[in-house]
Parts: C-alpha cells; sequence; structure tokens
C-alpha cells in the first residue's frame, strides 16, 4: 500500500513537472496563463514567476492582464524579491487605478521597499527611500484597513534612522572631535525630541562640552566652561536622577573649580 502511494506520488509530480516543461515552451499563451496561474495557487512562485515574465509583454492591455500582474508582483514578493516586488506593485497601481486590489498593491508596493532596509550601521538610503513611499500610501490612502501596519513600518524605520544619527554623534565623542560631537547631539536632540536615548546623548554633549572646556587654551577655556555648565545642568533638568549622576556631578566639581580661577 505505501509502495503504491508512493509509487502515485512520484508519477504525479513527474507528470507536474512535465507539464511545466511544457509550458514553458509552448507558444500557446494562454495555455501558459494557465500553467503560471496553477503554479501561483499551488504557492509554487519562482515558477509561476518564469511564465509570467514570458507573458508579461504578451498580456498587456488584455482584460487578463490585471490578474496576471497582480499574481506577477506578489510572485515577487513571496519569495522576498523585494526590489521587483515594489516595481511591479507600483507598476500594477499606475495601470490599474481602479483595481479592488490597488489599496493593497499600493501597501505591499511601499513595504516592499521597506524590507530592502538595511541594519542601522549601514547607508540608509534605502531606509529614507522606503519612508518616502510609505508616507506616500499613507497620504493617499489615510482611511485604508493597511495603514496601522504602515505606520509600524514607519516607526521602525524611524527608529534605524534615529539610533544611526545617535551612533554617528557619538562617534565624534569617541574620536575626541569634541566640537563635531557638541554640533552631531544638539541635531540629533532637535530632530529627535522624544528619542529614547535623549538622556544618553545629553550625557555625552556634556562629556564632549566638559572635554573641550578642561582642554582648551586659556583664551577660550572660560567662555567653553560655562557651555559645559549649562550641558550638566540640561541633563540634570531632563532627569534628576539619572544614570550617569555620579560621574556627571565629579565633572561638574572640576568645572566649577577651573572656574574659579576666572573670577579672581
Amino acid at each position: 500500500m505505501k509502495k503504491t502511494l508512493l509509487l502515485l506520488i512520484v508519477v504525479t509530480l513527474f507528470y507536474s513537472c512535465g507539464e511545466y516543461q511544457k509550458a514553458l515552451k509552448n507558444e500557446d499563451v494562454a495555455a501558459k496563463f494557465e500553467m503560471a496561474t496553477k503554479m501561483y495557487d499551488a504557492g509554487k512562485y519562482t515558477k509561476a514567476i518564469r511564465l509570467f515574465e514570458q507573458l508579461a509583454t504578451s498580456y498587456r492591455g488584455k482584460p487578463q492582464a490585471e490578474k496576471l500582474f497582480y499574481m506577477f508582483s506578489q510572485s515577487y514578493y513571496k519569495t522576498k524579491q523585494y526590489y521587483l516586488a515594489g516595481y511591479q506593485f507600483e507598476a500594477f497601481v499606475s495601470g490599474y487605478p481602479r483595481s479592488e486590489k490597488v489599496q493593497e498593491a499600493a501597501f505591499l508596493g511601499a513595504y516592499s521597499y521597506s524590507k530592502l532596509s538595511p541594519v542601522y550601521s549601514l547607508d540608509q538610503a534605502d531606509t529614507v527611500k522606503a519612508l518616502e513611499k510609505l508616507q506616500t500610501f499613507i497620504d493617499n490612502y489615510p482611511n485604508s484597513e493597511y495603514i496601522p501596519q504602515a505606520n509600524e513600518a514607519v516607526q521602525k524605520l524611524n527608529g534605524k534612522l534615529e539610533k544611526k544619527a545617535f551612533e554617528n554623534a557619538k562617534g565624534y565623542n569617541t574620536i575626541s572631535d569634541y566640537k563635531s560631537a557638541l554640533i552631531a547631539f544638539d541635531n540629533f536632540i532637535a530632530d529627535f525630541p522624544g528619542t529614547p536615548f535623549k538622556e544618553d546623548a545629553l550625557f555625552y554633549k556634556y562629556d564632549s562640552a566638559y572635554q573641550l572646556a578642561i582642554n582648551s587654551i586659556p583664551s577660550k577655556m572660560e567662555e567653553r566652561l560655562h557651555v559645559a555648565q549649562t550641558a550638566y545642568a540640561n541633563l540634570l533638568k531632563f532627569k534628576s536622577d539619572t544614570k550617569y549622576k555620579k560621574q556627571a556631578e565629579e565633572m561638574n566639581a572640576r568645572v566649577e573649580t577651573d572656574l574659579q580661577k576666572f573670577t579672581k
């Protein structure tokens, strides 16, 4: 019984593969379309793509084209070919603006670009592009059922830009480029006022101001010490029980001692 069942499975698979290969070589586009649909419905998206690629030119403008290009776009998406999926979904939205699938296609087109976004430490050009695409979707379809998913994706992508900006600013502090660090932290705090990194950013801004001040030439030291004092005050104003409190207080004691030299 088991041998018979196994034999039937092998025969079915062989026949199915034979049908597929035949469809690939067949000049009959209707037969190709039927096989492509069959492969798509069976979840065999890679095989479906090969047929859709052969059919795309022939079916443009035909009644079945809307279904074909929707399945084509979905097949790229299902196989995680997100750049091609994004392109195809955008083409679908442009070509079939009245389709019942247009909102889904518009969302998945934008969402595909978010899948191309790399880890925060790499160049974020694709992240910025994805945010633009998602924002366009949100603006065009504010009442769409996909808005919660779009907003969640936007939040995640913004988090990468936020982390990238913080680490860049912190990097200046690490390499002792304190002037650049102060500018970078000011920009970071202004650009991301609600950031979870704010306490860290305020401390490293203070540390940058402190290091710049205590290592200054006498003619610039007093002014920079006052800048450091202000940065210290801003840190405590934001969080009086900051995790950096002990270190910050020790630094501030040094600042006050050095400032006394300029009041005598």
